[in-house]
């Protein structure tokens, strides 16, 4: 008799349920969500299972990837095709919702998602730790120039340590405001260290991986860019087509089409949020401050000057998106061309 499963995971329990395949609920169980556990109900009460399913959530990853160690034919599915067809029951709860995915294994009515490796998975979260920093730090600097700028002392353009030097000069006349202003600029001091350290990490990453550097040839492809594609499409083989990866990353326009009405909107912003806006910026770099010539170039100034430099920086985006992957299928590198040669391929 073929089985079907499926789990409900929260932090603390997962909600199993097995069915046959008929839909039949044949045993239904409580366990500690733990692969161990799950794996342990498993064995006992569903010796012949076909397909056994979970929601996509913070700890899918961990138990996707051990319950395959283990040889169980698990499958993550995504939690928002899950919702559309949970919500048709009465009742919500964790034993309902293990019902519903079991059912949803047993009619095949699902789509699979693709479980990242770990080590994406740890290149991710340095780059996502480096970013928050980032953020902190520019929030910090937002914060003390608004304390300065409401006694009149504006800071103006200024990097590096020229910021903690102006702010300083600005607030040593005013005592009360330089005791507000010092414990920030301690706190930018030592978030700017911690920065230098991950960005030395993020550099040593870039160097020992092969296919990074490749990517770094393409213009306005930095480390961290590179490192953050890598991890972000971690298997390029799931995607058939190259240009599928401009959607992937929320970098195409939204379209709805029924009847008579047929539109397309601004650029979905699905996916990796990190990952877009970094090409956004490689985009950006590209278009204003490379200065070696290439197709890629010619053909985001011409649509400039067409729709504008911002519409052209997603364009141009998306299609850094695409050449990478192809990049990453063929194994080459980007390949440049001469001013010429690019105005006569328009």
């Amino acid at each position: 008799m073929e089985h079907y499963i499926g789990l409900d995971v929260s932090l603390k329990q997962t909600a199993i349920c097995v069915v046959d395949r008929t839909g039949k609920i044949v045993r239904e169980g409580v366990v500690s969500s733990d692969p161990e556990a799950i794996s342990a109900f498993i064995k006992a009460h569903a010796s012949h299972v076909e397909r056994i399913g979970l929601e996509t959530g913070p700890t899918a990853t961990w138990l996707w990837t051990e319950m395959r160690k283990m040889a169980l034919p698990v499958i993550c599915i995504d939690a928002r095709h899950a919702k559309a067809a949970l919500k048709m029951q009465i009742n919500k709860s964790d034993r309902n919702d293990a019902v519903g995915i079991a059912r949803i294994m047993q009619c095949g009515w699902y789509k699979e998602v693709h479980v990242k490796h770990l080590d994406s998975h740890a290149i991710k979260a340095l780059l996502v730790s480096r970013a928050l920093l980032v953020k902190i730090k520019r929030d910090i600097e937002n914060q003390i120039r608004g304390l300065l700028k409401n006694l009149g002392l504006v800071i103006g353009r200024a990097k590096m340590n020229t910021f903690s030097l102006r702010a300083v000069k600005l607030a040593e006349a005013r005592p009360e405001l330089a005791a507000a202003v010092g414990p920030l600029l301690k706190s930018r001091e030592a978030i700017a260290q911690q920065i230098e350290d991950l960005d030395r990490k993020v550099l040593r990453l870039a160097r020992n991986n092969v296919q990074v550097r490749r990517f770094m040839t393409a213009p306005g492809i930095g480390p961290i860019t590179a490192l953050c594609y890598l991890a972000t499409i971690d298997d390029p083989t799931r995607f058939k087509r190259s240009s599928s990866v401009g959607a992937y990353a929320g970098l195409t326009a939204r379209r709805y089409a029924s009847g008579e009405v047929d539109w397309s909107g601004r650029i979905s912003k699905c996916g990796d949020k990190l990952l877009r806006g970094y090409l956004y910026e490689a985009a950006n770099v590209l278009l204003t401050r490379v200065a070696k010539w290439s197709t890629l170039k010619a053909w985001g100034i011409r649509l400039a000057k067409k729709t504008g430099l911002r519409k052209a920086k997603v364009a141009v985006a998306r299609k850094l998106a695409v050449i990478l992957h192809r990049m990453w299928i063929d194994g080459t590198e980007f390949r440049w061309s001469s001013k010429e040669a690019a105005n006569q391929s328009a």
